[in-house]
């Protein structure tokens, strides 16, 4: 039963995980609401807000309420926060659960305050705010304890962390809002410019997944893609290359490459040394893109390796620093406990 008052929670831009100690993930699910504005009802939470995206009357409207790692509709928030807390723990919850969350390295005092409001107005007690790479590290199965220097980067949805970690915190860390919705946003522009074509959000997510590109493949990979022709305004079929693939990310990816070298050449010389021994880890969804990997590591000179669970290392940090409060003490920004907030 105790297992249902310690509960980590990985609040992205584009999906919600959330882990039960002594369960472990037990949701996964975007995070997308519909809300029908008239009435201020909720409508559906998560995969069947998600398939209503784009697709609504004029009352209905489905919306992600966190943008570029931070909320940008508080009270939206709140309501998904809440569903998700009901869902996980149906009738099973008594007293108010002890609950770690996630924030990129960057947030400001604001929008911590934004997070913790959020949580605890959607029914959590002692609340625990933790960075997005440190939880990524522990979740990876990094020793980040020890006085030797590791480096990961975690792309998301909405945000992109470095961090250079040692002694169980972060020594440098730089977040950037450029991450995977970038990916989507990128093929979007590249197909209204080149093939004249307006596709959604979730055909550019599709495309992303199945021929999106950051390095060459062996051997190209075709997608047809239907949208509406700009010209004629009638719907109109394309075949899309994984190499038009590599043009159409290059900004987005240019970018997340400008900022690990950012980190790094901040680096102290020690921790640097370690890292060209451990290798670069990488987490996160948008780390899943084929060849990012392999353009890393020919950038940097470095060894890059993928995670083994790279979407959900930050919800398995979470649980495990929740599991173990004393043992990562150094990785909580942010506490809130019986309506007392404590900065660390």
């Amino acid at each position: 039963m105790l297992g249902f008052r310690d509960i980590g929670i990985d609040l992205g831009t584009a999906s919600v995980l959330v882990y039960i100690k002594g369960k472990g993930i037990v949701l996964k699910e975007p995070s997308v609401i519909s809300i029908d504005k008239n009435t201020s009802k909720v409508l559906a939470v998560g995969e069947e807000a998600q398939r209503m995206l784009g697709r609504t009357p004029g009352n209905i409207v489905a919306t992600r309420p966190l943008s570029a790692g931070v909320i940008s509709d508080y009270e939206i928030t709140e309501k998904m926060l809440k569903y998700f807390l009901h869902k996980v723990t149906r009738k099973h919850l008594f007293g108010k659960p002890r609950v770690v969350i996630c924030v990129p390295s960057g947030v400001t005092e604001v929008e911590k305050r934004a997070v913790l409001d959020a949580a605890a107005e959607a029914g959590a007690g002692r609340i625990f705010l933790i960075e997005e790479p440190i939880a990524a590290a522990i979740g990876a199965g990094l020793d980040i304890s020890k006085a030797c220097g590791h480096m990961l980067i975690d792309i998301g949805g909405g945000t992109t962390d470095a961090a250079v970690i040692s002694l169980g915190g972060a020594v440098l860390s730089e977040t950037i809002k450029v991450a995977g919705n970038d990916f989507d946003e990128a093929i979007m522009k590249y197909m209204r410019k080149k093939h004249n074509l307006l596709i959604g959000d979730r055909t550019a997510e599709n495309m992303k997944i199945n021929i999106g590109s950051a390095y060459p493949r062996k051997e190209q990979i075709f997608m047809n893609i239907t949208g509406r022709n700009l010209i004629s305004g009638l719907p109109k079929a394309v075949s899309v290359s994984s190499e038009e693939m590599i043009e159409a990310l290059e900004e987005p990816i240019q970018d997340i490459l400008e900022c690990v070298h950012s980190v790094l050449e901040r680096t102290p010389p020690e921790l640097a040394s370690d890292i060209s021994e451990q290798g670069i880890c990488l987490t996160g969804g948008g780390a899943l893109l084929y060849g990012f990997d392999k353009l890393l590591q020919e950038r940097t000179k470095i060894a890059v390796y993928l995670a083994e669970d790279a979407i959900s290392c930050v919800a398995l940090g979470t649980g495990k620093a929740l599991e173990s409060l004393d043992a990562y003490s150094k990785a909580f920004v942010f506490e809130h406990r019986k309506g007392v907030p404590v900065a660390y």
